[in-house]
């Protein structure tokens, strides 16, 4: 399906464990070549809960948004810790305005806000983040998936078997 496209799944230290491990999986089952992202902070890290740990294949000063076809960002406390950090912002910025799939779940539409790439689109996210994207200039709906041009994003872990099949989808 993916036939080898490179995907970005962008990573740090309380990431929600489902949503990075079930979009890598879907990844990688579809065909896709997973790259694992991190801030730079640690050479693994592990999920909020603990079910899940990954080590980093590379470090976002060091790659190009032109090397990917699709930048995933997974929720949890991650994004927080991900939007302090210039080279994420800068990469999640750069694949968005090269028509990248850009794709966010739960709190990673954080980085999204921090990469300044939410105005005047159509997002979703989990709730408690709805009033930033708003003020960021999105329109904010409830809704499993939301896709606006090359921009996807989901609520929760419930919404990960839509969220990997949009991503799939988009990147067909």
């Amino acid at each position: 399906m993916l036939d080898g496209k490179r995907i970005a799944i962008l990573a740090e230290e309380g990431f929600e464990d489902s949503e990075l491990i079930e979009p890598l999986r879907s990844m990688k089952n579809a065909g896709a070549r997973v790259v694992i992202v991190g801030t730079g902070s640690k050479e693994s890290y592990r999920g909020k809960r603990g079910n899940a740990s990954v080590s980093v294949d590379t470090t976002a000063d060091k790659v190009k948004a032109e090397d990917f076809a699709a930048v995933i960002i997974p929720g949890g406390y991650a994004p927080d810790k991900m939007r302090c950090n210039q080279a994420m912002i800068e990469l999640v910025k750069k694949a968005y305005e090269l028509g990248k799939v850009v794709a966010a779940i739960c709190h990673g539409p954080q980085l999204l806000i921090s990469a300044n790439v939410v105005r005047g689109r159509r997002v979703t996210s989990w709730p408690s983040i709805a009033v930033d994207l708003e003020n960021a200039g999105a329109e904010w709906v409830d809704a499993p998936v939301v896709q606006d041009g090359n921009l996807i994003t989901s609520r929760k872990p419930a919404d990960l078997p839509r969220f990997d099949k949009a991503i799939i989808e988009a990147l067909r």
